[in-house]
């Protein structure tokens, strides 16, 4: 078997290390050990320095002075920031995007929410819904552009999982549809008013039983 270059293999460490992240399987605040990643991956340092990079560029970790890297925290108020950089961002991107979407475009978009409504857990629901956005954004061909709406989703799906995991309600609203349906209409300044709206609002959870003191918010769209 021919071994992958290390740069593959970071990506790889970086891929995994990011979904046990966002899906809470490894919490805020719990330490990265570059011994323990290695050893799990039969990978030296190099690429497992690399993929904590990744992360820390991704937001989802963050290097402390005699502490290492650990896993960062986050709360309303950064959510209340994602919600707003994801309007702005996604907002640009669909204006750039609008002219060069084709009718196949919008049809893999169509089969995505379909597949996000008939979706039964959370973790489904944000891979469809994630799917969606992606398909109609890339078209702008703006890589730097989609790198940051990329970190910016998976900082939406951290707070989603920490919202949802034990309880998951499925939204209701019809903004997808709204959206293809303007873009199919040619209607790209309804379709960015719908789509800044949509990503921009963010939804609670009251607490579950008298025991559970918090309430949780996430981005439903």
């Amino acid at each position: 078997m021919k071994h992958k270059p290390q740069d593959t293999i970071a990506v790889r460490i970086a891929r995994v290390l990011a979904d046990r992240i966002i899906t809470g399987a490894i919490p805020p605040g719990a330490p990265l050990r570059q011994d323990h990643v290695a050893v799990e991956f039969g990978a030296s340092h190099v690429p497992v320095r690399e993929a904590f990079r990744q992360l820390e560029a991704q937001g989802l970790a963050v290097s402390e002075p005699r502490r290492g890297m650990r896993v960062t925290s986050f709360d309303v108020e950064e959510l209340r920031e994602v919600a707003a950089m994801r309007a702005a961002l996604e907002v640009l991107a669909l204006r750039h995007a609008a002219p060069r979407i084709t009718p196949a475009v919008l049809e893999a978009a169509a089969e995505a929410n379909r597949a996000a409504e008939a979706a039964s857990e959370v973790r489904a629901w944000e891979e469809a819904n994630r799917r969606f956005h992606r398909l109609l954004l890339a078209p702008c061909a703006m890589p730097r552009l989609m790198s940051s709406i990329d970190s910016l989703h998976l900082a939406s799906a951290r707070f989603l999982f920490a919202a949802w995991r034990s309880q998951w309600e499925k939204p209701t609203d019809q903004e997808h549809r709204a959206i293809l349906a303007a873009l199919r209409r040619g209607q790209t300044d309804l379709a960015c008013s719908v789509l800044a709206k949509h990503v921009g609002r963010i939804r609670g959870r009251s607490p579950q039983n008298k025991f559970d003191k918090t309430e949780s918010y996430a981005i439903i769209g």
